[in-house]
């Protein structure tokens, strides 16, 4: 069953203590094809600017993303330069942000396209999510992805699309900072009593929290000793999550707590380089690896 998912395809500049890397493939779209699209196929639904990488491109391409719908228009194509200090790997601090050619973006999709049943709104504005959301037939399963810019911001959008959705992902701020609770177990159930039936809280490195009405269960991280850019951890945990329910076909406990453990380890391997590099070569043969190393890690 494919998967087609809205969200950014960006110029990431990093820095850590290790220096600058520079003209990175990042966004949220990017990031998540490339978990996703280890189950399933992906359509990616974007914008980019002419200034847009060739090999990035064709990269994305080469992985078997489906681009019919990344529209390329003058302008410079979305960028951000982002810094992570070494005593707090799990916040990163924005440095620049140039929306190009995202300001005033309307979402385009091909006719086949509307037909796709499984729909991810990766984080990109709420404007953008609902018009793309407002182009799909009959979804049977939509998830969606947020951050604290757009709760801050047009916290109203955001709550109209979770009324819509099956799947929320947040992390454990972004919950607190949605709900107002502290608790995040509270926060979770003020999550599902807004809309969406199932509700993943990202922990970091404290793992993930899952909530529904029937069941709860929370894991904790990929024990990783050096973590190089944390930059779409949560965007490949989303992805990993959503590819494998796709590939499945059916949701209940079993196949949502494993889906919860291959988003877990695929994370872990994001934050283990810069940009894409850990992700774009992964096989799964090397995922399920991990994966049989993380399942003794965390059961008894």
């Amino acid at each position: 069953m494919s998967l087609i998912s809205v969200g950014t395809v960006a110029i990431d500049n990093i820095k850590t203590a290790q220096g600058w890397k520079r003209n990175l493939l990042g966004g949220s779209a990017s990031h998540f094809s490339m978990s996703a699209g280890l189950f399933t196929e992906v359509h990616l639904v974007s914008a980019i600017g002419k200034d847009f990488p060739k090999k990035h491109y064709d990269f994305l391409k080469n992985k078997g993303v489906d681009l019919s719908s990344v529209i390329e228009s003058g302008g410079k194509t979305f960028a951000w330069d982002g810094e992570y200090k070494p005593e707090n790997l799990n916040s990163a601090i924005t440095l620049k942000t140039e929306l190009g050619v995202l300001v005033g973006y309307k979402p385009q999709i091909t006719e086949k396209q509307r037909n796709i049943p499984n729909v991810f709104l990766a984080n990109i504005g709420p404007d953008v999510q609902m018009a793309f959301l407002k182009l799909m037939k009959n979804p049977k399963f939509v998830g969606m992805d947020t951050m604290n810019l757009w709760i801050n911001i047009m916290k109203p959008d955001v709550i109209k699309l979770m009324k819509k959705s099956d799947l929320f992902i947040s992390n454990d701020a972004e919950a607190k900072l949605i709900t107002g609770e502290t608790n995040l177990i509270k926060a979770a159930k003020a999550l599902r009593k807004i809309g969406p039936k199932l509700v993943v809280v990202k922990k970091g490195e404290h793992g993930v929290l899952f909530y529904c009405d029937d069941f709860m269960f929370s894991f904790g991280a990929f024990p990783v000793d050096k973590v190089v850019d944390p930059t779409g951890a949560g965007d490949t945990f989303a992805g990993g999550l959503m590819g494998y329910l796709a590939k499945m076909k059916k949701i209940n406990e079993r196949t949502l707590r494993q889906a919860c453990v291959y988003a877990t380890v695929l994370s872990s391997f994001n934050v283990e380089g810069y940009g894409l590099a850990k992700t774009a070569g992964l096989s799964m043969v090397e995922v399920d690896q991990r994966m049989k190393s993380y399942v003794k890690f965390i059961t008894p």
